[in-house]
């Protein structure tokens, strides 16, 4: 009796093992159609043309609205015309938390807008450089 309870546990096993594989999915959220090519996996994008950020997983924008952080499946009114296919994009691939805002003065002067450029500082050597708006796609955008 226990030589068949045995085999049936190992039948019952192999049959369950063989249905149980789970495929695990490391995307961190489906990135917008409005986002480049080839994005780079984050939580965040910051949007420097409008001071704003965009939540991946949550498919939110993240702006200021009477000088609270609001969140918004929509841009704001004065920026509905935004071309969001040709602006600049940068993923914060080293921030994790639900409020990526709270570094806003750091990416605002990190990624300060000059004209038409944008003046990215690089704080670990103290160079800067500058990325033109509008050249080749994906230049300057993943940083």
């Amino acid at each position: 009796m226990k030589t068949i309870r045995t085999i049936l546990l190992l039948i019952v096993l192999s049959f369950s093992s063989s249905k149980a594989q789970v495929a695990v999915n490391v995307n961190i959220g489906t990135p917008p159609v409005w986002a480049p090519v080839n994005p780079v996996a984050s939580q965040y994008y910051f949007l420097p043309d409008i001071d704003a950020y965009y939540d991946v997983p949550a498919a939110r924008f993240i702006y200021i609205r009477n000088g609270v952080w609001y969140r918004s499946p929509n841009l704001p009114d004065r920026h509905r015309s935004y071309n969001l296919r040709g602006g600049k994009i940068i993923f914060l691939t080293d921030y994790r938390g639900n409020a990526p805002y709270t570094y806003y003065k750091a990416h605002k002067v990190k990624y300060k807008k000059s004209g038409n450029y944008y003046v990215v500082r690089d704080h670990d050597n103290g160079k800067h450089k500058g990325h033109g708006k509008g050249k080749s796609k994906g230049k300057g955008r993943n940083h």
